[in-house]
C-alpha cells in the first residue's frame, strides 16, 4: 500500500485560499478606511484653501488705540523764548589818566561797588612830588603877593603928605596885582597836577556789580587801557530772549517774565523793560528784554528758558501723555480719516495740571493719540476710540 499518493495541485490551491482568507476579511476593510480618510483630508486641505478669500477683513485684527479730539479752550497765553543772560547796562572800566605800574586791586568780581569807589591803584610817586614842588610854588606865589600888596598899603599912606606919588602908587598897585595872578596860575598848576595824580586811580563810574576782573598788581597799564573792569550797572541784569516774529506783537513792555538758566531749577521773575525795534533778517527773530534783579544763580552769559505771560488765548490743549519729545522737537500723533499714524510736529506752550497747551501744529479737530504712541509707528493702520470723557469744545 503507497502512503505517498501524489497532491493534487488544485486541492492545494482550494487549501491555500481557505488559509488566508480569515486575514483578507480584516485587511480590506481597512484599506478601504484609510483610502476614505486620505481622500477627506485631501478634501478639506481643497475646501480651506478655496475659503480663504472669505475670510474675515484685517481691519477686524487691527490694534485699538484711544485717541482725544482736544478741541480749544481758553488758556493763559505764554510765549516762551530762549537766550542769554547780560548786563542790563555793561560799563566797561579802564585807565583814565596816564597809566603806569598797578601797585593795589581793591574788588573781585562779584562784589558791589560804589559810584567814585577806587577799584584799583597805580603808583602815583612821581606825580606826587610835582604835586609837592608845584604847592610850594603856591605858597611862595602867595608870599610875593602879601609883600605886594603890604608895599601898596603903605605907599597909599604917604601920597597925601607928598611923599610918594601917584605914579608909584599905580606901579605899586600893578606889582599887587601882577603877584595876585602868580598866585592864581601856581594854584592852577597845583591842582592840574593833583588831578592828574588822582586819575591814576581806577574808579568805578557807577554803582553795581563788579562782573570781571582783568588786572592784576604789578601789571603795567597804559593810557586808555581799557577792560580792566566790567561792573553791572545798579546791580540790574537782563536776559535777551530770542522771540519768533509772529510773537513780537503780543508782546508789551511792563509784562512780567519767568527765567529759568539751563541747568536750574530755580525761576527768576522779572519784566520786560524794551522790546528791540529790529527783527533780524536771517533768523526772522526780535529780542525782548527781560530786566533782573541780581542773584547769586544768575551769571551772565549762562543760557536761559523763558515765559511770558502775554494774556490769555484760544488753543488745543492735550494731555501730557500724547506730546512726545525727540531731536526735532516735541510731536504727537495723529490717526487720519484712513485709520493710519500720522506724527505730526507741535509748539507746546503753557503747561498746567489741565494739560499742554498746543501754540501751533494743530487746530483741535483732530484725533491725537492719548498714550500709547511709544508703542506706534509712522504709517502704521490702527483702530482709533475716542477717550468717553474727552471731546470736541
Amino acid at each position: 500500500m503507497n502512503m505517498h499518493r501524489p497532491i493534487d495541485e488544485t486541492t492545494m490551491a482550494v487549501s491555500f485560499d481557505d488559509a488566508v482568507s480569515p486575514r483578507r476579511r480584516w485587511l480590506r476593510p481597512l484599506l478601504i478606511v484609510v483610502a476614505i480618510l486620505v481622500v477627506a483630508g485631501i478634501a478639506w486641505a481643497l475646501l480651506g484653501r478655496g475659503k480663504k478669500p472669505d475670510a474675515a477683513p484685517a481691519a477686524a485684527v487691527l490694534p485699538t488705540v484711544t485717541v482725544v479730539i482736544p478741541g480749544q479752550r481758553a488758556v493763559a497765553d505764554q510765549i516762551t523764548a530762549t537766550g542769554s543772560i547780560a548786563a542790563r547796562h555793561d560799563s566797561v572800566v579802564g585807565v583814565n589818566g596816564e597809566g603806569g605800574l598797578v601797585t593795589a586791586v581793591l574788588v573781585d568780581a562779584g562784589q558791589t561797588v560804589r559810584k567814585g569807589q577806587v577799584l584799583a591803584r597805580i603808583d602815583s610817586s612821581v606825580q606826587a612830588q610835582q604835586v609837592a614842588s608845584m604847592t610850594a610854588g603856591v605858597r611862595s606865589a602867595k608870599a610875593d603877593a602879601a609883600l605886594a600888596q603890604s608895599n601898596l598899603d603903605r605907599a597909599a599912606k604917604l601920597v597925601d603928605k607928598g611923599f610918594i606919588s601917584k605914579a608909584d602908587i599905580d606901579l605899586k598897585t600893578a606889582t599887587r596885582d601882577g603877584m595876585n595872578a602868580k598866585v592864581r596860575v601856581a594854584e592852577a598848576q597845583a591842582g592840574e597836577m593833583q588831578a592828574r595824580m588822582a586819575r591814576l586811580d581806577v574808579r568805578a563810574p557807577a554803582a553795581g556789580l563788579v562782573l570781571m576782573r582783568n588786572v592784576e598788581t604789578g601789571q603795567i597799564v597804559g593810557s586808555g587801557s581799557n577792560n580792566l573792569f566790567r561792573i553791572a550797572e545798579d546791580g540790574i541784569l537782563e536776559m535777551r530772549a530770542l522771540v519768533a516774529e509772529q510773537d513780537m506783537g503780543r508782546l508789551k513792555v511792563g509784562l512780567p517774565a519767568t527765567v529759568r538758566p539751563v541747568g536750574s531749577s530755580t525761576d527768576y521773575h522779572g519784566r520786560i523793560w524794551l522790546l528791540d525795534p529790529v527783527i533780524d533778517a536771517g533768523s526772522r527773530q526780535g529780542v525782548a528784554r527781560i530786566a533782573l534783579a541780581y542773584a547769586p544763580g544768575l551769571r551772565v552769559g549762562a543760557f536761559a528758558n523763558a515765559s511770558v505771560a502775554a494774556g490769555a488765548a484760544t488753543r488745543p490743549v492735550l494731555p501730557q501723555s500724547a506730546v512726545m519729545v525727540d531731536d526735532t522737537g516735541s510731536f504727537v500723533y495723529v490717526i487720519g480719516a484712513d485709520g493710519v499714524v500720522v506724527k505730526r510736529p507741535v509748539k507746546v506752550g503753557s503747561v498746567t495740571i489741565e494739560g499742554m497747551s498746543i501754540t501751533s501744529g494743530l487746530n483741535g479737530t483732530e484725533r491725537v493719540v492719548e498714550s500709547a504712541g511709544a508703542f506706534l509707528q509712522p504709517g502704521e493702520k490702527v483702530k482709533p476710540v475716542v477717550a468717553s470723557d474727552t471731546g470736541a469744545n
